[in-house]
């Protein structure tokens, strides 16, 4: 099971970066699959979560109505488009998958490298 991820880079406030996270040794739209980000200092957090078979998807309060996950389950790859980024979404985003759940509630038991967003000016 490999997961591997990118896309990241420097934006500026207000703008916008799509990550992408391909997948390899399983089918991610049969389980939940999501993106978690960590900044300096703070603790991991779940961004957004999607069960594709189930059509499920589920956001953190911080990037409702600005962060959108979908996946394009022929390339086996999932995405987060971000918009509207703000100077406190800079972090190093991690794609996850609960291996064999299709629960978004389940603790990710499979990780891709991070890749790293900043957001400034």
């Amino acid at each position: 099971v490999q997961l591997q991820a990118s896309g990241g880079g420097l934006v500026q406030p207000g703008g916008s970066l799509k990550l992408s996270c391909t997948a390899s040794g399983f089918t991610l739209w049969h389980y939940a699959i999501g993106w978690v980000r960590q900044a300096p200092g703070k603790e991991r957090e779940r961004v957004a979560c999607i069960v594709s078979t189930y059509g499920n998807v589920e956001y953190a309060d911080s990037v409702k109505d600005r962060f959108t996950i979908s996946t394009d389950n022929a390339k086996n790859t999932v995405y987060l488009q971000m918009n509207n980024l703000r100077p406190e979404d800079t972090a190093v985003y991690y794609c996850a998958t609960v291996l064999y759940g299709s629960d978004c509630s389940m603790k990710y038991d499979a990780w891709g490298q991070g890749t790293q967003v900043t957001v400034s000016s």
